[in-house]
């Protein structure tokens, strides 16, 4: 009986780390839009100079405050 619970247990482990694994493929893919995106934005009219100046602050804080806190590995990733 245990060592069915330990199989399932197992099982569902595996499977949580699939699944984890197939989430940070489709991070991957969206982030790989984000320049074709903000493009399209620039061209249609929809993002100004300012606007990306601001975007580009906000990225320039969070990455200072992460560096503070001691954050050495990169947002998003375990360290296993």
């Amino acid at each position: 009986k245990a060592e069915v619970r330990r199989a399932a247990a197992v099982g569902v482990e595996q499977e949580m780390r699939a699944k984890t694994q197939e989430m940070r493929a489709k991070v991957v893919e969206a982030e790989a839009q984000v320049p074709q995106a903000m493009a399209d934005a620039f061209r249609s009219g929809n993002l100004g100079i300012m606007d990306y100046m601001r975007m580009k602050n906000v990225e320039a804080d969070t990455s200072m405050r992460e560096s503070i806190a001691g954050g050495d590995k990169k947002r998003g990733q375990d360290a296993s």
